[in-house]
Formats: C-alpha cells, structure tokens, sequence
C-alpha cells in the first residue's frame, strides 16, 4: 500500500515500474501521465528524473500519455503537473536510485556510502571498481510499491533550474508532431455533420445526394450523427458541404435574448451557497460597491480538433490531443458500450487548449466513423465547428461590496458570483461528456452540471482573498441551466475573481488617495506575495505622455500556487493599446527557468487577448461565433513587450501555467 503522504499520482500509480525502465544502449524510459500541450511539461519532468537518477538528461526518453504504459494521472490541467506529476516522477525516480545504490555496493562490495554516481555509473573514486543502472537492470526488480522513503537529492543541482532545450519543439519545427499530419496504412479522410445549433435532433438526410456528388464517399450515421470519410481530404470537406444542403434538422426553442452578462445570469434560477466565512463585520467608515463580469469566452485555438482512430485486432486505438488519455478512454468504453480493456487512447499533439475544448469530441468522433467502416480515419473538425461546438469558459458576474475603517483598512469584505459549471470534462462526474453520445442512438443522456468545491473551486476559484480582511464572505449563486455549452478555461474562475477583487482593490485605494501597491501591501501579511508585488513597485515611474497608464494586478493561484503580479502599461487613444507587461513569479524552485518564463509570457498575451477582445456573442437561433471576423484575437501586431521576472527560491515547485490570468485582466 502507498504511503498516503506521496503525491496523489505516485499513491494511485505506486509500482515503480510505471514510472521508470533502464533500455538497451544506455537510455532510460520513464512514464508519465501528464502530456505536452506546449507548455513544456514533458522537459521540465525529463530533467527531475535525470536530476534523480543522476545522469545526463540526453539519456532520458520520456513517453507520455499513452493508456498501453503511462500511469493514469488524470488531466494535465489545474497547474498540477509540477506540483503532483513532476513530484511523483522524482520521488520515484529517488527511490529507483537507491535500490541501485544498495545492489551496486553489495556488488562491488563497499559500502554505499563510498560509491559516487556519475551519467548512471556506481564508481569508487579511485579505483576501477564500478557498475550502472544498465549492468545492474536485470538484477533489480522495480515491480515493487514507492515507499516514499527515499530523500530526494539536495542542492546543488545539476539538471533541475537550467535551462535545457525544449523535447517538444524540434519535431514540431519540422512539422512532424502535429496529429493533423499523421498517416495511417489504409487511411480515410473524415468530417462530422453538426446541427446549426447544439442539440437539435436530424429529421433527415438525403445520402444519395451526398453519394452522387463525391463518388467513394462513406456515410456513418448514427441517430443524428453523421461522419463523412473518403481516401482524399478535399473529397471529405466536398462531402460536408453536401451534407449541409442535404440535411433537415429540427427547431429548437429560441434562447434568451441576449443583454448584459450581469443581468443575464442574474435572471436565471440559481441555488445559493455561502462557500466562505470568517470574522465579523466591525465599524465601518465608507462603503463600496461594484458589480464586474466577463462574457462566455472560446478556446479559439489556432488550429481546429482533431483525431485518428483504427480498430486493430478488435480493439479501438485512438490518437488524440486530449488533456486526459486515461479518462477519455473510459468515456470512449462507455459511450460505445465496449469493455475499456478493448480501448487504448495515445495522446499527440494538437492545437493548444488550457481547459475542455473539442479534442475529446473529436475522439468519440473518429472512434465512430472508424468503427462503422472498418478502415482507420483521420478526422478533422473545421474552424466554424471548433467555434461553435466545442465548450466555452462560462459566462460570470461578480458583485464586490467591502467597508474600510477610519484608518482606510478593509474591514468588511463580501464577494457574490453568478456563474455556470466550470467542470463538464469527460470522466468528471457521472455519465458520458462528449458530444456524439449525446447524438448516437440509443443517445446517452447530458450529465447534469456540478462544480469543483473549494479551495481547488470552480466558478469560485479564487473568489477567496488572499488580503488580510477581518471579515469576509463568498456567495456562490450556482446556475445549472446553460443555455450555451460551457466547461474548463484556463484558470476557471479564477480569472474573474482576480479582476473583480482586484479592480475593487483599486477602487478602493483611488478613492482614498492611496498609492495602489501600497494598499495592497496595506492588507497582505505573507511574504512571499508582498515580495513580487514590491518587485513590480520599481516599474510604476510616473508615465510623461498623458495618453499612457499603468496599472497592477495580484493573485496567488487557487490560494496555494504560484504568486503573481502583473504591472500592465496601456495607451489609451481610440483604443486600448496594450505596450507592456511586467510579471513578478515566485513559483518555488524553476525547474526549467525559461519553461516557466514561457507559461506565464503566454498567459498573460491569453488574458489580454480575453479581456480586449473576446466575447461570444449570440442571438435566438444559436452562437454567431463561426470566423475570426466573429471572434477575433489578440493579433501578432498587438503583442506587448513582457518581461517575467523569476524570484529565486528553493522551495518546492507551484503550479503557473495558469497564475497570470487573473493579474493581467
């Protein structure tokens, strides 16, 4: 049985042969469950494990993602890949190289204690006495649990905080990683038919049409789902536009008429839960108030979803860009009634997603058309479709109402938010997420809506303040019905929480006179969030030109991650024009310092392409959103200058793939 204090990953998945595998020319294999979706996981856990094990990190061959030998570790998601994946991977790693110490010094019979480690080597400094992890391999069993009680190595590190090159990237420059290229013996091209708006039931569909316009064509249909494959691409997106003329589908009631995020989700039923309490109110000199939103936001990646699938030798293989290999397998075996054993899922990679977009759709969709015609397909969602179909981060309001002393201290603090689900995942919950099972017959039914409680939180992710305020409280007014289809965004709610909390605190000090950082510094007694926010106070020099303003932002992610704070310069003219962006990040130890620097230089460019620029809009007949031109994103010529300062430190490493949503909104 794992030691319950192991991380999550290494309690669930505690044989160390999952984790590690000593190969054949001096390489080393090690599994992981977290996957590359360009946010440098797969080299960041490379170097822990060469760190570990003591040898290069040329030697280190990682395979990730893979259900057939990868441990199941969930999604790659929550800023978790550091704090439980990349944990797990040394702590196994620690305990793999003390086995090997204690048989390299019982084979050269010293003492471990006089062995030295060098790129995998067991040597007696001195002498030619000395063994490796390869001559050993056979020897040592690793088909044994994690203890947990082998140390992890201490400072000073060799591998762990450089800045190594990037695993990922070479075959992605050379265009060779991308899932959109891969070939398969005997493969077909494939489109999926959707309604113009979700949900609506196909009354019909004239295939002879489709058949007469591209010869070859093979039609897999299913209740209301409908997969179109032929040997060449061109011919399957003919198909689909075919399709579209041929298919008759039934109306469905208007949705609402769209008005003002906060009055919007305000006029839909919710239920009520107070989710945070503590102190009580005391005197209060002045009072504030102010109600912040932020609309229904699309993934809106660069490339649309994506996925292959073959059945081989009776079992499905499928080949996906998904966030969660394990739990999309689970949900293929369900949503297609098969035992699990007979699915196999392989992750690779696809356009980027932070959160639930089509990749898992597209899964169950090539998984169909492949079983209905007993040929591999390669089957590729278009951008109207990727717009328009796949999940949105939910629509949210936030209403602020706090109270400060005759001292200017916040007394009071209340925070009420309206918002959807942020957790409609596939394996989240009951039932079966993806879209096809909801349009297969006989169809699964939608999985009701629930959200992720606190302190991870959904809707309410850092609804929490981090300041130091006598009293507070947070509402959550959760609203089941989702008249658009919603689920993970990269940060949850964390990113309109942080805007609200934040444009509040700046309310705030304006009103009273005060220097902005200065009163945030005024409310906060933990070290390390006051240490980045004072890092930033050297980039607030007074602007010459009139038209030019800066401004800061503040969070610690979920309360428990990375700390960050954003300084934004903006000009302000016909338009917001954003020219800077500073970040201050203590994140613990930096595994792979400009690993890091790219997470957080790439969300702050994501937050500020939301919070100018998107917003899903729609009208009765369903999402308008289809073209660039309908929802358009920050562009390469309105990128700012960002700088991501790193504080040092050698505490253990915090989640940030996420931690600059919130502060640069």
């Amino acid at each position: 049985m794992a030691d319950a204090a192991l991380p999550l990953s290494l309690q669930q998945n505690p044989r160390l042969e999952r984790w590690v595998k000593f190969e054949r020319g001096g390489k080393v294999r090690i599994y992981s469950g977290k996957v590359e979706l360009g946010q440098g996981i797969v080299t960041a856990i490379a170097q822990l494990a060469a760190e570990e094990l003591g040898v290069a990190p040329e030697r280190i061959a990682p395979t990730v993602g893979d259900t057939r030998v990868s441990p199941d570790e969930w999604y790659t998601a929550g800023s978790q890949s550091m704090e439980v994946g990349g944990r797990a991977m040394a702590l196994a790693c620690a305990e793999v190289r003390e086995l090997f110490l204690a048989a390299a010094a019982a084979a050269l019979e010293v003492a471990p204690s006089d062995l030295r480690l060098v790129d995998g080597t067991f040597e007696v400094p001195g002498t030619d006495l000395r063994t490796t992890y390869w001559d050993l391999a056979a020897q040592v069993s690793l088909a044994r649990d994690a203890s947990g009680k082998a140390a992890l190595l201490s400072t000073p590190r060799s591998v762990v905080g450089r800045a190594l090159p990037r695993l990922d990237l070479p075959a992605k420059l050379s265009g060779g990683a991308f899932l959109h290229d891969i070939e398969l013996p005997g493969m077909r091209h494939a489109r999926v038919l959707r309604p113009p708006r979700l949900g609506a039931k196909l009354l019909s569909l004239d295939e002879s049409a489709i058949r007469r316009a591209v010869p070859g064509v093979e039609i897999a249909r299913n209740g209301s789902f409908v997969g179109l494959a032929c040997e060449r691409e061109e011919h399957a997106v003919s198909a689909l536009e075919v399709a579209t003329k041929a298919a008759r589908w039934e109306s469905l009631p208007p949705l609402p008429a769209p008005q003002e995020i906060p009055q919007f989700l305000q006029s839909l039923p919710s239920t009520t839960t107070l989710v945070h309490k503590k102190g009580t109110p005391g005197a209060v000199a002045k009072r504030f108030e102010a109600t912040y939103s932020r609309p229904y936001i699309a993934h809106a990646s660069m490339g649309p979803s994506c996925a292959a699938a073959a059945m081989q030798d009776g079992k499905l293989v499928v080949w996906s860009h998904t966030q969660g290999p394990h739990m999309l397998r689970g949900q293929l075996a369900k949503a297609l009634r098969m035992p699990e054993r007979d699915v196999e899922v392989i992750h690779r990679d696809g356009p980027g997603c932070y959160g639930h977009n089509g990749a898992d759709d597209a899964a169950l969709d090539a998984a169909l058309v492949a079983r209905a015609i007993g040929k591999p397909v390669l089957l590729q969602w278009t951008r109207e479709q990727e717009l328009a179909c796949a999940p949105y981060g939910s629509a949210m309001a936030v209403k602020i109402s706090a109270g400060t002393d005759a001292a200017g201290k916040i007394g009071e603090w209340r925070h009420e938010l309206w918002s959807h689900t942020h957790i409609k995942r596939p394996g989240r919950g009951e039932g079966v997420n993806l879209l096809a099972a909801w349009e297969m017959e006989p169809a699964h039914p939608v999985p009701p809506p629930q959200d992720m409680p606190l302190p991870a939180g959904g809707g309410d992710r850092n609804a929490v303040p981090l300041y130091d305020f006598p009293h507070q409280e947070v509402a959550y007014h959760f609203i089941a019905e989702m008249p658009l289809r919603v689920s993970a965004l990269r940060s949850l709610g964390a990113y309109a929480n942080v805007f609200a909390i934040e444009s509040m605190m700046d309310e705030i000090a304006r009103a009273l006179g005060a220097d902005p950082a200065e009163f945030r510094l005024r409310h906060l007694s933990d070290p390390r969030a006051r240490a980045v926010i004072e890092k930033l106070r050297t980039f607030f020099e007074k602007p010459k030109n009139e038209s030019v303003g800066r401004g800061l932002g503040f969070s610690r992610y979920k309360n428990a991650s990375a700390y960050c704070a954003v300084m934004v310069e903006i000009e302000v003219e016909e338009k917001i024009r954003l020219l800077r962006a500073v970040a201050a990040v203590d994140a613990g130890e930096a595994v792979n310092p400009d690993g890091l620097k790219n997470q957080v230089e790439g969300g702050i460019v994501q937050a500020a392409s939301w919070t100018l620029k998107e917003a899903v809009k729609w009208d009765a007949s369903g999402t308008l959103a289809r073209t660039w031109e309908d929802y358009p994103i920050l562009g390469f010529d309105e990128i700012p200058h960002v700088e991501v300062i790193l504080m040092p430190s050698k505490e253990k490493p915090l989640g940030s793939g996420e931690c600059a949503a919130g502060p640069t909104a």
